[in-house]
């Protein structure tokens, strides 16, 4: 698979920073010839096409946001764009909306498109908060931006989010107290999303403290249906000694792989136990109700829009807000004991 060149890949060949690269391209602000030569010769040589976020960046703003989330159909995204819109409404702006269906590709094109509609700033969920060469370039062009749901690692990035960790080590230990000892670790593909990948880690940390075996990860489509779960989950469900319980790493996952182990005829929760994470209201709403790990998720817009204004006002360090997290028992998990 060939490599793909970004505005990093440059600035590693030219022995630069990310922000001099962009000022060579865009010729924004002046550099040394022997730096600038630099430049050019590693975008010759790399094949580099820069990108429509900066040749689009102008003085002038409108009075609106640019959102990109990964999904139109999980609640916890609806929710959380509601706490934007009303914040943003608060503070006379709107919200351009966009989703890239769990599409790693599609973040910078829809980026793109809503920095060419001359945003204020942009609030997003991307697939990976720290490897993300759409964020090293805005950054690199200074256009304002706050990360919601994404739990970045590396400094330096602005967001909103729970401790995903924690939060799953906490629900793994309820897991392990009501006497579960195998718990499968269900979730999206990790590389659509970091938040999966940070939960697994709760989970891993939670199974070792308690001198259990962890699970290896078991990925599916966030957006496969019942019978194509089903399908995926028959050879672990059905082996000889099966696990007792599910963790899942989002609620809509969980409710689908309660209906997949229906199909399979085994019964939640007196066969298996099942847990998510989000909290969302449908998860309340079904027979048996989901136990999850219940996070503010419309606050989290709300905050983000907040933080998101504070930068581009005060020019404010980024920094992550963690907000807190509950664990809401549901009839979905029972106890081993």
């Amino acid at each position: 698979m060939a490599r793909i060149v970004t505005i990093r890949t440059v600035a590693e060949r030219a022995g630069c920073s990310i922000a001099t690269v962009s000022r060579v391209i865009n010729r924004s602000a002046p550099t040394s010839t022997a730096v600038e030569a630099r430049v050019r010769a590693a975008v010759a040589e790399l094949g580099f096409r820069p990108s429509e976020i900066g040749r689009a960046l102008k003085t002038l703003r409108t009075r609106t946001l640019g959102v990109v989330i990964p999904s139109l159909t999980n609640p916890v995204f609806a929710a959380s764009v509601a706490g934007m819109q009303s914040a943003a409404r608060e503070r006379q702006h709107t919200l351009l909306l966009t989703a890239t269906d769990y599409e790693p590709g599609a973040e910078a094109e829809l980026v793109e498109t809503l920095v060419a509609q001359n945003v204020a700033g942009l609030i997003l969920t991307v697939a990976d908060a720290c490897e993300n060469a759409t964020l090293d370039l805005l950054e690199a062009e200074g256009i304002p931006y706050v990360l919601v749901h994404n739990e970045p690692a590396r400094p330096g990035r602005a967001a909103v989010c729970v401790d995903n960790a924690g939060a799953t080590c906490a629900l793994t230990e309820t897991m392990i107290a009501a006497g579960h000892r195998r718990i499968a670790y269900l979730a999206g593909r990790f590389a659509t999303s970091d938040r999966a990948r940070r939960r697994f880690e709760g989970y891993r940390a939670a199974m070792e403290a308690a001198g259990l075996e962890p699970e290896g990860p078991l990925e599916l489509d966030y957006l496969g249906d019942a019978p194509s779960h089903a399908e995926a989950l028959a050879g672990l469900f059905r082996a000889g000694a099966p696990p007792t319980a599910a963790l899942c790493s989002n609620d809509l996952l969980a409710l689908s792989v309660v209906g997949a182990l229906r199909t399979l005829g085994l019964r939640v929760p007196d066969d298996i136990s099942v847990a998510g994470f989000d909290g969302i209201a449908l998860g309340g709403a079904v027979h048996p109700t989901l136990a999850t790990v219940d996070t503010p998720t419309r606050l989290m817009g709300e905050h983000a829009v907040a933080m998101l204004f504070t930068m581009i006002e005060t020019g404010a360090t980024p920094r992550v807000e963690h907000l807190p997290f509950t664990l809401r028992p549901g009839g979905t998990l029972a106890s081993r004991v």
